[in-house]
């Protein structure tokens, strides 16, 4: 009768034994009350003026897809003072008045197998609303989408079927083998068939900014 009363008494002791190992385990991997003071104090500050072009370049650039404009320099720009740089390496194009950079903004080139051409250029056409007559989509009869990258070179249309070209949008031509700049998506570098996508929060601007005649200075 004795180990009757015994028993669990050793249990209880042995369970709350390993209540407060448990206990004492847990206590060793709580966080460091002072770790947020210590992410704050090693937290990399940029130094430049808010809106500044100092402070746009200094995070994430030139990756980033975000568009930085002078507007005193934007509003002063018109089609006979402006003229435009793009450079591949960092898919990067820029606006410029008088020299000075009025607006960077974010652009995707020609992949490997279609590469954007280098060198002084003008531009020789411009239109708001374009459709490439070589690249798109192919619908059936039905309407239903058969080939998404087509190309019409080498691309039939199934009878009754139809071809969508790309869009284009403010199109502004740079040669005679119908590599331009326009609108177009910019996530990855590398991405066009030889055209410079522009991004859409900067594209109308340099539209509107530029002419027929309008230098593009494009570099590696």
């Amino acid at each position: 009768m004795k180990v009757t009363y015994v028993l669990p008494l050793l249990i209880s002791a042995t369970a709350g034994f390993f209540l407060a190992s448990c206990g004492s385990d847990s206590t060793t991997f709580q966080p460091n009350p002072d770790q947020k003071v210590i992410e704050t104090a090693t937290k990399v500050i940029n130094p430049y003026p808010q809106g500044s072009y100092g402070h746009f370049k200094y995070d994430s650039y030139p990756g980033t897809t975000r568009t930085w404009k002078n507007h005193q320099l934007i509003a002063d720009a018109n089609s006979s003072n402006t003229n435009l740089k793009i450079n591949l390496t960092t898919q990067r194009g820029f606006l410029l008045v008088n020299d000075d950079i009025a607006m960077d903004y974010r652009i995707s080139t020609g992949r490997s197998t279609h590469k954007t051409p280098t060198g002084n250029f003008s531009i020789t056409e411009k239109l708001k609303d374009k459709r490439s007559n070589l690249y798109g989509k192919i619908f059936d009869s039905n309407g239903d989408v058969v080939k998404i990258e087509a190309d019409t070179r080498i691309d039939i249309v199934p009878p009754g079927g139809e071809f969508l070209g790309a869009s284009m949008s403010y199109w502004m031509r740079l040669t005679k083998t119908g590599i331009g700049m326009h609108q177009g998506k910019v996530s990855h570098r590398y991405a066009s068939h030889g055209c410079i996508r522009t991004h859409s929060s900067a594209v109308s601007v340099v539209f509107s900014k530029t002419q027929i005649g309008t230098p593009v200075t494009v570099t590696d």
